[in-house]
């Protein structure tokens, strides 16, 4: 019994990690430093982006075995607010905003977890980054720092 539990087991992994290296092949992530909308990619290895846009509306994120960075510091919000869809699976994503952003997640976890550092202000007319998705044996978190700041 312990035996075909090990290898049903090590058989769900192996499969999930074929799964993710075709998926790494045939989605690539787009959107670059000065682009508006994104959609990032992080199979099996690593995305950084430091985004310098002048109107980020948003746009997607899916880490699996990965992990994403993002640093939205130097970018500038739509007027109308931007919205992300970031999904986990078995790996992270890290979102860097400047202060005076509010920030609204509606972002679950299954088996991770979510943190939201951003004390955003009281202000309802600041620009507003809202986040909807899922992180599902990997975490999500977004914390507010000023640009000169590394750590």
């Amino acid at each position: 019994m312990l035996r075909a539990l090990i290898l049903l087991g090590m058989g769900f992994w192996a499969g999930m990690t074929a799964a993710a290296a075709v998926v790494k092949h045939a989605v690539p992530s787009r959107g670059g430093e000065e682009s508006d909308e994104v959609a990032l990619v992080g199979v099996l290895g690593g995305v950084a982006l430091k985004s310098r846009a002048s109107a980020f509306r948003g746009g997607s994120m899916f880490s699996w075995y990965g992990g994403i960075a993002v640093d939205l510091r130097d970018a500038q919000l739509a007027p109308t607010g931007a919205h992300l869809d970031v999904h986990s699976l078995f790996g992270g994503i890290a979102i860097r905003v400047p202060p005076g952003w509010r920030v609204e997640s509606n972002v679950r976890a299954l088996g991770g977890g979510v943190a939201i550092g951003v004390h955003g202000p009281e202000d309802p007319d600041a620009p507003t980054l809202t986040l909807d998705g899922l992180a599902a044996f990997g975490g999500v978190a977004v914390g507010a720092r000023p640009a000169g700041s590394e750590r």
